[in-house]
């Protein structure tokens, strides 16, 4: 079984699709997505319809930013404001309506319901944003799991490497510290949504522009290994 991690997706389902056909996903692996599946890419609806269906085969979602932005915009006209400047709008626009509340109930489940605040594997921890290193997993403040960029921090206590996305890379490259790897690369703005297999340390990437390429994690997508479909 592979473990798998997805960096944010941000409605981009064409990468997503790409990734599930060039990494070859199988019911035996374990998908772990980091957060922001929701805003300002192009198909917010059909990345949590594929999100729900893969449940059944184990799927771990965590929470990012932008479902606690989307969350809070039911509660108030103001925080419906600023979930539709912070890319809510796509999200509208992917369902053809023109207000949260008609979004189908199923979604809303998922998105109140089953999303985690961070996972915990043998070799490797997974969150959206950050983590504390001098404390537990579940003692960390939601500022940290949900906000924080991931600038260097020392190695957490726990002697796990954290996998976390929430800051772009417009490298395109996954930032590869060590004890942390970062693999948003900013699918949403142009750039790769990054699959990573955390185990063995290979990447598969694809863009909305119909690309893709795999490469390992410590040769970075420019060297002599990369592979292009």
């Amino acid at each position: 079984m592979r473990t798998l991690a997805i960096g944010d997706i941000h409605g981009c389902y064409q990468s997503l699709k790409r990734l599930e056909s060039a990494a070859k996903f199988t019911p035996d692996d374990q998908i772990i997505t980091l957060g922001d599946f929701v805003d300002r890419g192009p198909d917010t609806r059909s990345v949590l319809d594929w999100l729900i269906d893969r449940q059944e085969h184990g799927l771990v979602a965590l929470r990012g930013n932008h479902e606690v932005m989307m969350l809070a915009a039911r509660k108030s006209f103001n925080r419906h404001v600023e979930w539709r400047a912070c890319g809510g709008d796509a999200v509208l626009a992917s369902y053809g309506i023109d207000h949260v509340e008609q979004i189908p109930k199923r979604h809303w489940e998922f998105l109140s319901t089953k999303l985690k605040s961070f996972h915990v594997g043998k070799n490797h921890f997974f969150v959206h944003a950050n983590a504390y290193p001098e404390m537990e997993l579940d003692e960390q403040p939601s500022h940290m799991l949900y906000w924080e960029s991931s600038a260097e921090r020392a190695p957490h206590r726990s002697g796990r490497v954290m996998v976390c996305g929430h800051t772009p890379q417009r490298s395109g490259a996954p930032l590869d510290m060590g004890h942390a790897v970062c693999i948003d690369t900013a699918a949403c703005k142009g750039g790769w949504l990054t699959c990573l297999d955390v185990d063995a340390g290979y990447c598969w990437q694809a863009n909305e522009q119909g690309e893709e390429r795999s490469f390992w994690l410590d040769q970075g997508p420019y060297g002599a290994q990369l592979e292009r479909a």
